[in-house]
């Protein structure tokens, strides 16, 4: 235990350098260094299925045109919905039926993917489940499945605003697919059109460790899905291009990296995050050897594929946001190579804290900042038994650059002990920049 909190400590110090150290760099930017501004504590539902607070969530949003954001909260099997102006929470929304919750396993639980176009909000679940609610009454007004195998879940989604068009991943299945689904954008009805299989006989994507986050990006009028390994060896992975009609139009190559999150930047490119460390020999990294660990997360062309920039410096981690607000790019990077290790069957610690929030300039193509958030451990002995929890998830509200990563239930950030939306920002006004 001593040893543990050592390393702990002394991952949380060099987390505290590298912030201190862009300070004086960041403050020349855009109203100075990302910090903690407040929590938004989320309290359990009857419905928790995690001792009673809030450590397993998913993909989160935020709709620009309302300010609001939007969490799956799984231990809660409710979407939690934030004033993203205010900080406050709104309101919990659950669907009829119920989601399913977390039930021990990511990949046949739910709420997952959460997509908002006002007054709709598109969820995914378990049992390949797709509904849209009416977020002015709170009503489930449709519920459509996307056929994979039983149990398991349909995940992250992305919704073409012009068409009317969800992009809808199965991630879990053997392989996996993606499912276009038409939104009648009157009544939110969701009617199923296309099954896009990822194997060489159906699109050419040899997918062999899931599929992850689709985007559409509309300039191109296309879906982007990242592919984290393509083929047999760990380090191919790729950005795919998925037309309208549901056709895979092209695969870019990513190496080293297994891409994870991906999202929208400026200039029609997009980040794709990366969830695999590895190191400066080629291979995954092993913290337990003398490697040195070489993260990076990948900015590339849309409408070429061709890499801009291979990042270095952030973790891997699950979602990635741009803020169009600040330039920033958004990493949650949950698995930091700043965590602390412990030599015991050459597995690393689960460790408590050691997650950071990277922020990437997207002008400059450099990160800018890491700053601290936090992972909480699961206990699987005694009486407050619950599951692991990962600071994976991240959205931002481009009116005033508030950065939204939801935490699990925690005594080190305030107001968290049941769980909470860690809100981040530099507390400059919009206003206040734009006098600079």
């Amino acid at each position: 235990m001593l040893k543990t909190r050592t390393l702990l400590c002394t991952a949380v110090g060099m987390l505290a350098a590298a912030t201190l150290a862009t300070n004086a760099f960041s403050m020349e930017r855009e109203g100075g260094a990302v910090r903690l501004l407040t929590t938004v504590p989320i309290p359990g539902t009857s419905a928790n299925t995690t001792g009673g607070n809030m450590y397993v969530f998913d993909i989160s949003f935020v709709d620009q045109a309302t300010q609001t954001y939007y969490l799956a909260d799984r231990s809660n099997a409710v979407v939690d919905v934030v004033d993203a102006r205010s900080n406050t929470l709104i309101s919990q929304i659950s669907a009829k039926p119920a989601f399913k919750g977390f039930t021990g396993n990511n990949g046949t639980s739910g709420p997952n993917g959460v997509v908002a176009a006002f007054p709709w909000l598109f969820v995914t679940d378990a049992n390949s489940r797709v509904v849209t609610i009416n977020l002015r009454t709170g009503n489930t007004v449709s519920d459509v499945s996307t056929g994979g195998a039983p149990g398991l879940r349909a995940d992250e989604l992305a919704y073409d605003p012009n068409d009317g068009l969800l992009l809808v991943v199965n991630n879990a299945d053997t392989p996996p697919f993606a499912t276009l689904i038409n939104v009648n954008q009157v009544s939110g009805a969701l009617t199923v059109a296309k099954r896009i299989t990822f194997d060489t006989m159906h699109t050419g994507v040899n997918a062999t460790n899931g599929a992850e986050q689709p985007v559409w990006e509309p300039v191109t009028g296309k879906f982007y899905l990242s592919i984290p390994q393509v083929g047999p060896n760990l380090k191919d992975g790729a950005v795919v291009r998925i037309s309208t009609a549901g056709t895979v139009e092209v695969q870019y190559p990513i190496q080293f990296c297994q891409p994870a999150g991906l999202t929208v930047g400026p200039n029609v490119d997009l980040l794709a995050g990366c969830n695999t460390v590895f190191d400066t020999a080629g291979n995954a990294w092993d913290p337990t050897q003398n490697v040195t660990a070489a993260p990076i997360q990948v900015i590339l062309d849309a409408r070429t594929g061709t890499i801009d920039k291979m990042v270095p410096g952030v973790g891997v981690g699950d979602e990635v946001w741009f803020n169009k607000g600040d330039g920033n790019y958004y990493t949650a990077s949950s698995t930091s190579p700043l965590r602390p290790t412990e030599v015991i069957a050459a597995t690393p610690l689960t460790a408590q804290g050691a997650a950071i929030l990277g922020v990437i300039d997207a002008r400059d193509k450099t990160v800018k900042q890491l700053v601290p958030t936090f992972n909480v451990p699961a206990v699987t002995t005694g009486p407050l038994l619950h599951a692991a929890s990962t600071a994976h998830s991240v959205a931002a509200n481009a009116e005033n650059n508030h950065v939204f990563v939801p935490l699990g239930a925690n005594n080190a950030f305030p107001n968290c002990l049941t769980g909470c939306i860690a809100v981040y920002g530099t507390g400059a006004r919009m206003d206040e920049r734009a006098e600079r």
